[in-house]
């Protein structure tokens, strides 16, 4: 327990003190004209409130991720906690920060747009087709799995098909209504439910008669059964990527970057949602390996 309860106050000191200096790095202005007010056409450039716009940020970039990949991930060993802490901190948070406030100072443009900026429309072209491809992916595995999860919750009549056609009807008119409509509105619930379970998990195991054989005297051992076909490198960094570094936040960061209302907060939204995101992640690898009662 004692090694969980570092890793959690490393993860919370490494906002303070890296994300300040990154953010101290970049330069972030108070003054600097924002795309919510400069390009504001009230549908998808809009000022929101700082909270909705966190919440919104962390369930952009959280949802299952974090607790699949962490329950996955911590059968690879105390060094799935060191990759949450780290990758977190040193990576996934340094990259959403910088992707959204390089969007902001872009006038809110997608990852597509910035890549062709920089680089021009040839590569622009490329990222455009990954980015669909990438998006087509991640949105298979958020619509499938949360349908397979409701059928098993619901009766016999609401069994995966329809459920696919709900989440699918739901995607359809976020992606189509103004965004403090229908995002704006539900996003920041499932973000505070998200948050709460986490909250829940953390109190049984700080307050239950839970262990987290979790020690780093003990090394770094893979405790996967098949350590030959289940290797720490790179299979630990697939299984916990959204939990530590995922390149599929770039693409969600710019959505709340047009409506930010201060450059100043960027810090506190993409910097903080990860170092949020990668809680979640260590305290859902922790209640996995302490529900369970071992590796075994």
């Amino acid at each position: 327990m004692t090694s969980f309860l570092i890793a959690l106050a490393v993860l919370v000191g490494g906002y303070f003190i890296y994300g300040t200096l990154i953010d101290r790095l970049i330069g972030t202005d108070r003054n600097r004209p924002m795309p919510a007010y400069r390009l504001r056409d009230d549908v998808d450039y809009l000022p929101m409130p700082t909270w909705k716009v966190f919440l919104i940020q962390f369930l952009n970039i959280a949802g299952l991720g974090p607790i699949f990949g962490a329950i996955m991930g911590v059968m690879f060993g105390q060094a799935a906690f060191l990759w949450i802490v780290l990758g977190t901190i040193f990576a996934g948070a340094v990259h959403d920060f910088l992707s959204g406030v390089i969007s902001i100072r872009m006038g809110g443009a997608s990852l597509p747009e910035i890549v062709g900026h920089e680089l021009g429309d040839g590569v622009k072209q490329v990222m455009r087709g990954f980015s669909v491809l990438l998006l087509l992916l991640v949105g298979a595995v958020f619509v499938l799995t949360p349908a397979d999860i409701l059928a098993g919750l619901t009766p016999d009549t609401l069994d995966r098909t329809v459920w696919i056609a709900v989440i699918l009807g739901y995607y359809i008119l976020a992606t189509l209504l103004p965004i403090d409509k229908l995002i704006g509105n539900i996003y920041p619930l499932f973000g505070v439910a998200l948050l709460f379970m986490a909250v829940g998990l953390l109190g049984c195991l700080l307050f239950g008669d839970f262990g987290v054989p979790i020690d780093f005297s003990a090394g770094f051992d893979n405790r996967m059964p098949d350590t030959e076909h289940h290797p720490v490198f790179p299979m630990m960094f697939v299984s916990i990527a959204c939990g530590a570094i995922s390149g599929f936040h770039a693409t969600q960061s710019p959505m709340m970057a047009r409506c930010l209302k201060n450059e100043k907060l960027a810090r506190p939204i993409f910097y903080g949602a990860m170092v949020t995101e990668g809680i979640v992640a260590l305290i859902w690898a922790a209640a996995a390996i302490a529900f369970a009662g071992g590796y075994e």
